[in-house]
């Protein structure tokens, strides 16, 4: 008889997920957190009632896919494209810093003659960027339109392609039947392909959404999330380059379209009531009861510190160069931390191919966790503004304190600050 256990076992977690999230609120940290924290409670690390399954993982990969999708709504195609030089030079070094850090960490812990690409390999783990955690906190703190949150967004995803690039090369160098010529060929045709379409289905969805009289709203969300599905389901199958790309260029095309706010209010309803916290809570999932000892603490804390400072310094850098101030490079280095379900796919890919030896594989699976939980903190804690930050004015605001500074340097005594005098 089929067993109908994964019915509780998605009650629990929906239940758990909002019970540790209230309580994540009630310590002014992103119910994220909690959900995150949820999946460790129920999993096999702790109490053992819920394990992972075939349907849990299907409906986990499914929430990146709606969470890209959702964000890609509520990002400014505009914005975007400023963002874009800028965010490739965050991305680039967001990939380069983690990869020589990361193998430098395996030359402690893994010598001898062949163990430089297994090192090569943790660099790589080391590289990812899982951008789903972020945009979940940052739109509940309501800052994914500000400059930084739209720049993480850009850098994010040019990140996975880099990553891509970087998993292809090394996986290349020990499987002999990849072909890393093909490869970065189809990466070079999905930029094409989603160029291409982007221009084509945004004029589509504009006039369709302008010129239905019928007032057909919910057929507008239906379609728009099965376009989300196709090209999520186009840039995995034949580009090999993530579904997260496809998704997120799916809502991007959409955004600013006339019904874009339904389509997203839609997307989020389904997405608050059970893809997401299923998400969250398989990554805790996938945490496994191991024996302590000292040496494997030692790495652990070392993995953990240098996964964080990486990505500070890394992208927090590239920000720097491209002239964000400091208060907005510290936000992108750390929205670009967590490595969640992107750096577990690579490191699945790696054992497979026997690139991560048994030694490494609870290390890694507790820095992924820990940079998953701590980088909703971290956004908590660095996204506190006052009336003057440059990441929440409009833009007129901002033009306008430009011309108020412009203004007080060019006359710096006003008459009104000027001494009286007597007559």
């Amino acid at each position: 008889m089929e067993s109908y256990r994964y019915l509780l076992d998605i009650a629990l977690i929906l239940l758990g997920t909002k019970l540790f999230g209230i309580f994540s609120k009630k310590l002014r940290m992103p119910a994220v957190v909690g959900a995150l924290v949820a999946g460790i409670v129920l999993g096999p690390a702790m109490l053992n009632l819920v394990e992972p399954n075939t349907i849990i993982t299907a409906l986990s990969e499914l929430g990146v896919i709606v969470i890209m999708f959702s964000a890609g709504l509520e990002t400014s195609i505009t914005d975007l494209r400023r963002a874009g030089f800028k965010a490739f030079i965050i991305a680039l070094l967001g990939v380069i810093v983690p990869l020589i850090v990361g193998y430098i960490i395996g030359m402690f812990y893994n010598t001898g003659p062949e163990a430089w690409l297994e090192n090569l390999f943790i660099g790589v783990i080391f590289t990812a960027t899982s951008v789903g955690i972020t945009v979940e906190t940052l739109k509940e703190m309501h800052c994914m339109a500000t400059e930084s949150g739209n720049t993480i967004l850009a850098a994010a995803v040019i990140d996975d392609v880099l990553g891509i690039i970087c998993l292809t090369l090394v996986t290349g160098m020990a499987d002999s039947s990849v072909n890393i010529g093909v490869v970065m060929l189809k990466i070079l045709g999905f930029l094409v392909f989603a160029v291409v379409v982007g221009l084509v289905m945004h004029r589509f969805f504009a006039w369709w959404f302008t010129h239905d009289n019928n007032n057909g709203l919910q057929r507008y969300s239906i379609v728009s999330f099965a376009f989300a599905l196709i090209m999520a389901w186009a840039s995995e199958e034949f580009f090999g380059v993530a579904d997260i790309p496809g998704a997120f260029g799916a809502g991007l095309i959409i955004s600013g379209t006339r019904q874009c706010s339904y389509v997203t209010r839609r997307i989020n309803t389904m997405s608050y009531m059970l893809i997401s916290p299923i998400f969250f809570a398989s990554i805790g999932l996938k945490l496994e009861p191991f024996q302590f000892s000292w040496g494997l603490i030692e790495l652990i804390v070392v993995l953990c510190i240098g996964a964080v400072l990486t990505k500070i310094i890394g992208c927090g850098g590239g920000a720097l160069l491209c002239k964000y101030n400091p208060t907005q490079s510290l936000r992108i280095g750390c929205g670009m931390i967590s490595r969640g379900e992107v750096a577990l796919i690579v490191a699945n890919k790696g054992m497979a191919l026997g690139l991560l030896s048994e030694f490494f594989v609870t290390p890694i699976l507790l820095c992924v966790v820990f940079t998953t939980v701590i980088t909703p903190v971290f956004l908590k804690l660095v996204y506190k503004h006052d009336d003057n930050d440059p990441d929440f004015l409009t833009r007129k605001e901002a033009h306008e304190q430009k011309l108020r500074i412009k203004e007080v340097m060019e006359n710096p005594m006003t008459d009104q600050d000027a001494p009286a005098t007597n007559v």
